[in-house]
């Protein structure tokens, strides 16, 4: 019996992945389906709300970019610190509040609290992804996150549809779209009170006793962690002063562990920004994120100057999200069917699609039909999540999970930042304070410039690839009973760089 008894209790752990799997999913699912999303612009400008155009640009719309960016920090921090739970319970809550505000707030300052806690939804998000790292083993991880992901993409796509069927059949109101977000998001908040509680986070809480996960073979040195006689990776968030004794790291006081956690990020951050490789695929991420929210936020207010609700016309905002939504996904999963030397084509790849993003932009600028402005949104979302999909994978494919969560963590801060910037500039009545239709006469400029930036650094990098293949023939050629020269396949991987 007592065999049995320790059998049990060594198989349990490697099985306890698909419970907090299905309740994350779930979460996640319910979180997601939320049919007023596709038709917030006419529920607002509508006689529900009876908002103008220039308060929904103006002074609604940008509480989001800023209360976004003030609670991302302090959230990141915290959500590590208190173990992921409290957060997605916080952000279930967040999504209550939310939605109860824009069935019943009237007004300019009740929408700007709804952006208020709309931007507390998006701070939160990061427990989401983080969680399961934290309950899981490292063997489930990217079974575990194609799950988390794919349920979130099918929820949207599936509520894109609702709406827009429950529209167009229906004639239901866009006030029945907000209640039944409503139920939805309720539904996720009560399922989040089921997740287990984690006993560990990647920082605050990281188990040093424990052996890092294993890496795949071929990544760089520096990320492989230290030599196997200087202990686990996850040790490093607990040696790093290097003057510490046993005691000290058996039981380290809050206030030593945050500090040591600290300075291990700034270490992490220092050592993978130096890579040129990921600092430029980070950079296309910062800037095109940035824009992107930026055309996810005000889109449906062009829509809606190009074809205003007010004159009865027919709204496919529904539809259009599902196709965009589905298209990406389609492009995101073939993009890994594709067999390109990332190393050396990644960043002409970016200044390319950077192109495509400008001209859809300019497309729904200048375009006079809705249905051409359906289109450039259509090829801007889908180009758009096919080049993110590549940009994630080069940046987290030489990372550990701590890294990983660390520079995507910054990447959306940088983001957030740039995306301030622009609204401050762009929208706010404090800088410019554009028409929506100018705004994105912008955003295809600074598509352009991003675009600009990236071709010259990939004829860079294929010119300097030609020159030093033809340097490392003609020295092959003369000596070829010396050391074998190395085929050039683009640059080589270990431009992450060597320990600092």
């Amino acid at each position: 019996m007592e065999g049995t008894a320790v059998d049990v209790f060594q198989i349990s752990p490697s099985h306890s992945w698909i419970y907090p799997t299905v309740i994350l999913c779930l979460f996640g699912f319910f979180s997601m389906l939320k049919p007023s999303e596709p038709f917030l612009i006419p529920y607002l400008s509508g006689p529900d709300k009876n908002l103008t155009s220039a308060e929904i640009t103006n002074e609604i719309f940008p509480v989001w970019t800023y209360s976004y960016l003030v609670l991302l920090l302090p959230v990141f921090i915290l959500t590590d610190y208190i173990r992921y739970k409290p957060v997605i319970v916080l952000q279930g809550i967040s999504f209550i509040v939310t939605w109860l505000l824009l069935l019943f707030g009237q007004g300019v300052k009740a929408m700007q609290a709804v952006e208020f806690f709309y931007g507390m939804v998006s701070a939160t998000e990061v427990a989401y992804y983080a969680y399961i790292y934290s309950v899981v083993s490292p063997e489930h991880y990217q079974r575990v996150s194609g799950c988390c992901r794919s349920v979130t993409l099918v929820a949207y796509t599936a509520a894109s549809v609702l709406a827009q069927l429950l529209v167009s059949l229906a004639n239901l109101s866009y006030f029945y779209l907000n209640v039944i977000t409503l139920a939805s998001v309720s539904v996720a908040f009560l399922v989040s009170l089921s997740l287990p509680m984690p006993k560990k986070s990647m920082f605050f809480h990281a188990n040093p006793s424990k052996e890092a996960p294993p890496k795949p073979p071929g990544k760089d040195a520096f990320l492989e962690g230290p030599p196997k006689d200087q202990g686990p990776v996850c040790q490093g968030l607990f040696t790093i002063s290097g003057n510490l004794d046993d005691d000290q790291l058996s039981s380290p006081k809050p206030g030593n562990v945050a500090l040591r956690a600290f300075v291990q990020w700034f270490q992490d951050l220092k050592e993978c920004y130096s890579s040129k490789r990921l600092f430029y695929w980070s950079l296309w991420w910062a800037f095109s994120t940035a824009g992107f929210n930026q055309v996810l936020n005000y889109v449906q207010i062009l829509w809606d100057y190009k074809a205003p609700s007010s004159q009865n016309s027919s709204i496919y905002n529904g539809a259009v999200e599902a196709i965009g939504t589905f298209g990406g996904a389609v492009a995101a999963f073939a993009v890994g069917y594709v067999k390109v030397n990332w190393d050396l084509l990644g960043e002409l790849a970016l200044g390319i699609f950077s192109v495509v993003n400008s001209g859809s932009l300019f497309l729904m600028h200048y375009a006079a039909n809705i249905w051409a402005c359906y289109a450039g949104y259509l090829i801007f979302k889908s180009s758009y999540m096919l080049l993110i999909t590549i940009a994630v994978f080069q940046i987290a494919v030489n990372l550990g999970v701590e890294r990983y969560a660390l520079v995507f963590g910054i990447n959306t801060f940088i983001a957030l930042v740039i995306q301030t910037i622009i609204t401050v500039i762009v929208v706010d009545p404090r800088g410019l304070n554009l028409p929506v239709s100018i705004q994105f006469l912008v955003y295809g400029s600074y598509f352009a410039f991003i675009a600009g930036i990236f071709l010259m650094r990939s004829i860079y990098i294929i010119c300097s690839a030609i020159c030093q293949n033809e340097v490392q023939s003609s020295a092959g050629s003369q000596n070829p009973d010396g050391p074998h020269s190395e085929h050039l396949e683009g640059p080589r991987k270990v431009t992450m760089g060597t320990r600092l």
